[in-house]
């Protein structure tokens, strides 16, 4: 006797699978998708857990999370990565008004020689400042954080070019020696 599957059946509107059809030959949808589309519809013809693994070169457990997913919200939203709670943000949003708002001081006010700030020099006043302003959440901050910090802003540094006047004597020489 063989073994018979306590799975719940995956059940497919006509219009559901028409559209895994489409994502199975797609060749701009992730790879990942695919595999989950003909999973689906490999389940839904009747296959086995382990023969859908086998077809697919995959584990058991892989198929079982794709299909139970789908049985729980459905064919076509299961094919794509559940959010997932990520990193919590560590930086306020008071914090990087600060940041910013040193970004538009001069360095000159705040005692550098600098003309301009430099995302090295900028990170380091502000891990250097941040207690006292009241945020402690600058402390580990880096350059590479300052950099995604002012262009998520659109804050761009200003770059002074300097003219110098050539003198008469030297601009005569330079028109002579033409």
């Amino acid at each position: 006797m063989p073994f018979e599957s306590s799975k719940a059946k995956l059940v497919l509107s006509s219009e559901e699978i028409n559209a895994l059809k489409v994502i199975t030959r797609s060749r701009t949808e992730s790879v990942s998708c695919v595999d989950r589309a003909k999973m689906l519809l490999e389940y839904h013809d009747g296959n086995t857990i382990s023969e859908i693994a086998r077809m697919h070169k995959t584990n058991r457990p892989k198929v079982e999370r794709q299909i139970n997913k789908a049985l729980q919200i459905g064919a076509l939203p299961s094919l794509n990565d559940l959010p997932r709670s990520g990193r919590t943000n560590e930086i306020t949003d008071e914090a990087k008004a600060w940041l910013i708002s040193l970004a538009c001081l001069k360095p000159t006010d705040c005692g550098y020689a600098h003309e301009i700030w430099t995302t090295d020099l900028l990170s380091k006043h502000a891990q250097a400042h941040c207690e006292v302003a009241g945020h402690t959440c600058l402390r580990k901050l880096s350059r590479g954080t300052v950099s995604k910090i002012l262009s998520s802003n659109d804050i761009k540094p200003l770059v002074f070019r300097w003219k110098y006047k050539m003198d008469a004597e030297n601009e005569a020489n330079k028109v002579t020696d033409m």
